[in-house]
């Protein structure tokens, strides 16, 4: 098709500046920064036929979008037709879309898509899509809670909570936790390492060699953590690590320690050692309740730095790379700043559970729990 006769396109500075905008955005739809490529093209002076090599396309195409900038400027741009109302959407089918999404499909499956409740309503795919897109409504997104049914959840939470705003006066506090079984996997086949455009790549066969569990004890004022690597996960073997972190105090500390229910925690074993340690109390978290430990934060960060995407020669050399990542972390350590604040993260009132928001009280307001 030859092109028309040539006339460059007036533009005012205000329209190229938003032009340029447009034509340099990354996140606006490709479409709309074509076309506003196109018009910039057309007000510098380029002819048709370069236009066309340039961006890939045709003389009616440029031509088109040419006439609807010169009739309504950068309005012109829009994919609506020139003097297509827009359309309105009514509240009360707004309502129904919404309160259809809440309702399971009844052909089995478990959430909506966009083109399945259409056809249920009898509406545009891309109406149910900006309805939901306006009301935030994800209905192919899924997220976990934990809710506790332990009847004393407030007191326990108020009292651990309190020795994170509020700790006693030279007291230490540590939260303490074992990770168990963590598997020494070595790959079979050699590790492919990141590159331009590609991600790290593990082969799928693995070798175990063995496993072993981790305690670790998070000083709650520094933020350094005391780990000990264990091949069994018993109470003698905690027992003995609460004596190695004891160690590192002063005799006659007050000592705070909290952590969870585990039936480890609660043996013949550890009431003698708090029998012989009257200064140490301890403050268990209510059932289903482990987020509450500050050192469980610090575990994740382990998972997802050293064992995650580990390969390990042996249980010793799981071992050796977990006490290395400890003295690292503890020599750059901060304390965590811990909070539960958001609400949009509450989960309300659940039923035979017990939810609570953001505690504040101090542990003298509360119970420590010596066994």
């Amino acid at each position: 098709m030859l092109s028309p006769p040539f006339t460059a396109l007036s533009v005012t500075e205000q329209q190229k500046t938003e032009l340029t905008k447009i034509a340099q955005s990354r996140a606006l739809p490709a479409g709309f920064v074509f076309r506003a490529k196109a018009i910039l093209l057309l007000a510098e002076g380029v002819p048709f036929s370069a236009i066309r090599q340039c961006l890939k396309t045709t003389t009616p195409t440029i031509l088109r979008w040419k006439q609807r900038f010169i009739a309504a400027g950068l309005e012109g741009l829009n994919t609506s037709y020139p003097g297509q109302p827009a359309y309105k959407l009514i509240p009360s089918l707004r309502a129904k879309i919404l309160s259809a999404t809440r309702r399971r499909p009844i052909d089995g499956s478990t959430q909506w898509s966009c083109r399945k409740l259409a056809a249920e309503l009898g509406v545009s795919k891309d109406l149910v899509h900006r309805v939901w897109r306006e009301a935030g409504v994800k209905p192919h997104r899924l997220e976990r809670y934990m809710a506790s049914n332990d009847p004393d959840f407030e007191t326990k939470a108020a009292d651990i909570i309190g020795l994170y705003l509020n700790p006693p006066q030279h007291a230490a506090v540590f939260c303490v936790d074992e990770k168990t079984a963590i598997q020494a996997l070595d790959r079979l086949d050699p590790v492919l390492p990141l590159s331009p455009g590609r991600a790290e790549r593990h082969g799928f066969e693995y070798y175990r060699h063995g496993t072993l569990s981790l305690y670790a004890a998070l000083d709650t004022k520094t933020g350094r953590v005391h780990g000990r690597t264990a091949a069994r996960h018993t109470s003698e073997e905690f027992v003995q690590f609460l004596k190695q972190v004891l160690a590192q105090c002063p005799a006659t500390q007050e000592i705070h320690i909290i952590l969870d229910n585990l039936s480890a925690h609660k043996t013949k074993l550890v009431k003698a050692f708090l029998e012989e340690h009257p200064n140490v109390q301890l403050h268990f978290t209510p059932t289903y309740s482990s987020w509450l430990n500050q050192v469980e934060i610090w575990f994740s960060r382990v998972e997802r730095d050293v064992i995650a995407r580990g390969v390990f020669t042996s249980v010793s050399d799981l071992a050796r790379k977990l006490r290395r990542y400890i003295q690292d972390y503890s020599a750059h350590a901060k304390p965590i700043k811990w909070k539960y604040s958001d609400p949009t993260r509450h989960i309300g009132n659940v039923p035979m559970r017990h939810a609570t928001s953001r505690a504040k009280r101090t542990p003298g307001n509360a119970q420590a729990q010596r066994m």
